[in-house]
C-alpha cells in the first residue's frame, strides 16, 4: 500500500463527492426519502423525523468516480456498492412499496448481506474454502452491523468512520499489508464531504445505503491483514493492533444482543439503552457530547494501534 495512492483516492474520491453531494441530496428530497425515527429512540431524537436519508450515496458516488478513473479498484467498489444496493432495497424500495414498513426484515436482509460477504475472500487474494468463507461472512457481518448501529447520531458514523479507515491505511503501511489504498483514500475523501451535510443539526442522513456499504469495506479491509503469502488465512502481528482499533464498532454491537438476550431472561434492561450512544443520552449526555467523546475516543484507540505496529508488530 503506498502513501500517493491512498492521497491520490483521498482527492478524488472527495472531488467527486463534493461535486455530487448537493444534487445527490436534491434528488434524495425530491424522491422524499426520509427518516423514520423509531419511537424508542431518546425523545430529543423525534425531532429529527422526516429528516432526508440515504446520505450514503455521497461517499459511494465518490468510490464510483474512483472505479471510473483507476478501473483496478472497481472489483472492491462493486462490492462495496452492492452492499450499498442492499442498504438502498432497506431504506427506500421496502418502504415505498410497502406501505408503513421501515425496511427489510431482519432475515432477509442477514440472508443478503451473507451472500455478498461470501464473496469476500476473492477480493483480497484470500483461497476459498469453508473456513476462509465463514471466517469472511463473520467479519463481514460484524463490521456491517456494527457500523450500521454506530448510524444513529448527527456526526457520529462519519467521524468514527473517517479515523478508523485513516487508520486502517497507517497500519496497512506500517505491516506492508497490501490493502486497496485508493478505495481507503476515497472513502476518506467521501465521508469528509457527507460530515459537512451531516453536522449537526443533520441536512441528512447516512442511512443504510452508506453505514452497510462502509461497514462491508471496513470488513474487508481488516480481513486483508490475515491473508498469507500463499493466500492462506494466518493470524500475524497485526491482530492485536486490529482489536484495538475496532473496540468503537465492539461496543456499538455487542451491546445490542446482549441486552436484547438479558431483557428475555429477566424482562429486565441491562444497559439504559441500546446502540450504546442512545445509553449515554438517556443518562443526561448531550447529543454533541456523545459525538465528541466517541470520535476522541475511537482517535486514542487509533493511535494506541499504530503505536502497538510500529513498536511490537514488526513487519508482516
Amino acid at each position: 500500500m503506498t502513501l500517493r495512492a491512498f492521497l491520490d483516492g483521498a482527492v478524488s474520491g472527495g472531488l467527486v463527492a463534493a461535486v455530487c453531494a448537493y444534487p445527490v441530496l436534491s434528488l434524495i428530497r425530491l424522491l422524499k426519502a426520509r427518516q423514520t425515527i423509531n419511537r424508542f429512540a431518546p425523545e430529543a431524537h423525534q425531532a429529527k423525523q422526516g429528516t432526508p436519508t440515504m446520505g450514503g450515496f455521497v461517499v459511494l458516488a465518490g468510490l464510483a468516480g474512483l472505479a471510473a478513473i483507476r478501473p483496478e479498484t472497481a472489483p472492491v467498489v462493486g462490492w462495496v456498492l452492492l452492499f450499498g444496493l442492499i442498504g438502498f432495497v432497506d431504506d427506500f424500495v421496502v418502504p415505498r412499496l410497502m406501505p408503513g414498513k421501515r425496511g427489510l426484515g431482519w432475515l432477509p436482509k442477514l440472508a443478503m448481506q451473507v451472500g455478498a460477504a461470501a464473496a469476500a475472500p476473492g477480493l483480497i487474494g484470500l483461497s476459498f474454502s469453508a473456513l476462509s468463507v465463514a471466517v469472511s461472512v463473520v467479519a463481514v457481518l460484524f463490521f456491517v452491523n456494527a457500523y450500521n448501529f454506530a448510524d444513529g447520531l448527527d456526526g457520529l458514523a462519519g467521524s468514527l468512520g473517517l479515523v478508523h479507515f485513516s487508520a486502517l491505511a497507517a497500519l496497512a503501511a506500517v505491516l506492508g499489508v497490501p490493502l486497496p489504498a485508493a478505495v481507503l483514500g476515497a472513502t476518506v475523501g467521501g465521508l469528509t464531504v457527507f460530515l459537512f451535510l451531516n453536522a449537526p443539526p443533520a441536512k441528512v442522513f447516512m442511512g443504510d445505503t452508506g453505514s452497510l456499504a462502509l461497514g462491508a469495506l471496513m470488513g474487508l479491509a481488516t480481513l486483508a491483514f490475515f491473508v498469507g503469502p500463499a493466500g492462506q488465512m494466518r493470524v500475524g502481528p497485526s491482530l492485536g493492533p486490529l482489536v484495538v482499533l475496532s473496540l468503537m464498532m465492539v461496543a456499538e454491537l455487542v451491546p445490542v444482543p446482549i441486552q436484547v438476550g438479558w431483557y428475555k431472561l429477566t424482562k429486565k434492561r441491562l444497559f439504559p439503552m441500546t446502540p450504546i450512544h442512545h445509553g449515554f443520552e438517556t443518562v443526561g449526555w448531550p447529543e454533541s457530547r456523545v459525538v465528541w467523546c466517541f470520535a476522541l475516543a475511537q482517535f486514542v484507540f487509533a493511535i494506541v494501534a499504530i503505536w502497538w505496529a510500529l513498536n511490537l508488530g514488526g513487519a508482516a
